[in-house]
């Protein structure tokens, strides 16, 4: 009995203990960021792993660990099969009930009438570019395929519309930093901001509408692409969901964009016993899935530029992530290395480690807040089954098509052929992970489909899987613009893989694809075209070939002959 006594006392002891350390654990960043408050940072990996913790992220003097600060709320990021949910980690985004208030903070930023005369100077800009001598990629979009308008704008064409009774303030936005600090050519003579002081990023989402993501040839777009490589990033998050990690990442302009490191050299192939659904995103095909997406004339994926990020300063010491900041280590070989928390591949094992804390990345620019722009998110029909044994319906019913364009939206308008022209562009990457998508609300049926979540891309060079292209096969239907476009980049003035390696070039990361990805994707448009031919004998021109130019038409054929 005493011996039970003893036993009962003991246990109780160890409980004890096991719950003071706890404790001690959790007040361990708030005692040391204290006691180091006045210690200057260093980021040799030798001197970081004797003062790893007396660094925390925006700590200061006075404060313990930093206050939460909300993320803008005009931008949202998602590319999960619930993304009808804000993108969000620590911090919490305003909720869909406060959306009078993010819309009056549009409004403020915004000036009446400016969104719509936003989208018709960037249709004007075309006009003015010339070809610069031996660019293929110029020459590319002065050509009269690339030239075509767009229809006329109304007030349900564009994402946001502005009350035209709100006058622009200055005094009314929330943080005025990003507005250039009130130099003399950024004022109308009534006072108000002029468009061209507002930053990048909000003049990419005003700039959005039913027919595009971003107008041709807009400079706003390669401003924000530097912008994502220069910008200092102020604030770090994982972001929730996901089966692979990804952060969030906050700008000094307020800007944001989603970081996904790099796992993968350029030169790693997927194994080829490895599944779809089981290989690693790649950073270097968010990349060059932005710039074919361009080249394809659908600009359907927003802006994405490569950076090389200090592992320490720009995400470990600026990070409100405690979760993040506690997966931070040192290598036995000296390196700064970090693995987060998501669903697969976030373990030691798995680690990002940097040499010896520089880490590639794409940083994808942020689209508008779901509290301003809802998305709806589609199920794709030609979704794999993500199973190692079944199959899905459309891989053992060779009919499959039929059902599909009895089932609304694909009974009519132009959903089908955008999910046609999103599998030739997945098929050009190698890209067979491609399960849901999603589309602006507010346009209804009638608008394009956001290519979002292109990670795993350009995993095989030395293999085309013929079965991304079954929804081309089996509907034998394609807009004629994709069409004539196609035939213009399989001809040698205008080569697919020339193209991608001209426009690549100006990513900071480049090299982004190798010789043998570039020489894929010619190879791969040659298959697309044949497959269109062959439907085209079977069923006849007409019946394949959707006319969505209407009056250009034969100007369009003519300008392919030249």
């Amino acid at each position: 009995m005493i011996l039970f006594r003893k036993f009962r006392v003991l246990i109780l002891m160890v409980f004890l203990v096991a719950c003071s350390m706890h404790i001690m654990i959790d007040l361990l960043p708030k005692l040391e960021r204290r006691s180091n408050s006045a210690c200057s940072c260093s980021h040799t990996p030798n001197e970081e792993s004797q003062n790893w913790g007396k660094h925390r992220p925006g700590s200061g003097p006075e404060s313990g660990w930093p206050k939460k600060h909300t993320l803008r709320i005009l931008q949202d990021f998602s590319n999960e099969p619930s993304s009808n949910l804000s993108s969000h980690s620590l911090e919490k985004i305003t909720s869909a009930g406060d959306k009078t208030d993010a819309l009056k903070r549009l409004e403020d930023y915004v000036k009446p009438g400016e969104v719509r005369r936003h989208v018709s100077q960037d249709a004007t800009i075309s006009k003015n570019v010339a070809a610069v001598k031996g660019s293929k990629l110029l020459a590319l979009f002065d050509h009269p395929l690339y030239k075509r308008a767009l229809p006329t704008l109304t007030e349900e064409d564009t994402l946001f519309n502005v009350n035209t009774d709100m006058r622009f303030d200055p005094k009314t936005a929330e943080n005025q930093e990003w507005h250039g600090k009130g130099k003399d050519d950024e004022f109308t003579p009534t006072g108000e901001l002029s468009t061209d002081s507002y930053p990048n990023w909000l003049r990419f989402h005003i700039g959005i509408n039913r027919y595009e993501l971003y107008s041709r040839h807009n400079p706003v777009i390669d401003a924000m692409l530097k912008d994502l490589v220069s910008q200092r990033i102020t604030s770090v998050a994982m972001k929730s969901g996901g089966t692979q990690l990804k952060l969030i990442m906050t700008f000094q302009n307020y800007g944001q964009a989603l970081f996904k490191p790099m796992k993968q050299t350029r030169e790693q192939e997927t194994p080829p016993d490895f599944f779809y659904f089981s290989d690693f995103e790649r950073h270097n095909a968010e990349i060059a899935a932005y710039h074919l997406d361009r080249i394809l004339d659908f600009r359907r994926v927003p802006p994405v530029a490569g950076r090389l990020v200090n592992m320490t300063k720009e995400i470990r010491d600026v990070t409100r992530d405690k979760k993040l900041w506690r997966t931070f280590f040192i290598s036995p070989a000296n390196n700064i290395c970090f693995y987060g928390e998501c669903s697969y591949y976030c373990s030691t094992e798995h680690a990002l480690c940097g040499k010896p804390d520089q880490i590639e990345g794409s940083l994808a620019a942020f689209l508008p807040d779901l509290a301003l722009a809802k998305r709806k998110t589609w199920r794709n029909p030609w979704r794999r089954s993500y199973h190692k044994r079944k199959k899905a319906e459309w891989e053992v019913d060779p009919d499959y098509c039929e059902e599909v364009k009895q089932t609304p939206p694909y009974d009519s308008g132009t959903r089908l052929l955008d999910i046609i022209d999103m599998t030739i562009f997945d098929f050009l990457m190698g890209n067979m992970d491609r399960h849901h998508y999603e589309t602006f609300e507010k346009f209804g049926n009638e608008t394009f489909i956001i290519h979002l979540d292109n990670g795993r891309g350009f995993g095989k060079h030395s293999h085309d899987e013929i079965s991304i292209l079954v929804p081309l096969s089996q509907c034998c239907r394609v807009k004629k613009s994709t069409h004539l476009r196609l035939q213009l980049l399989a001809k040698e003035e205008y080569k697919l893989s020339a193209l991608m390696e001209e426009s690549l070039r100006n990513d900071a990361l480049a090299p982004i694809l190798i010789q043998p990805h570039l020489e894929a994707m010619d190879r791969r448009l040659r298959l697309i075209l044949q497959v269109i031919g062959d439907c085209v004998e079977k069923e006849g021109y007409a019946n394949v070939v959707e006319d969505d130019l209407g009056p250009e038409s034969k100007d369009m054929d003519a300008a392919l002959q030249r």
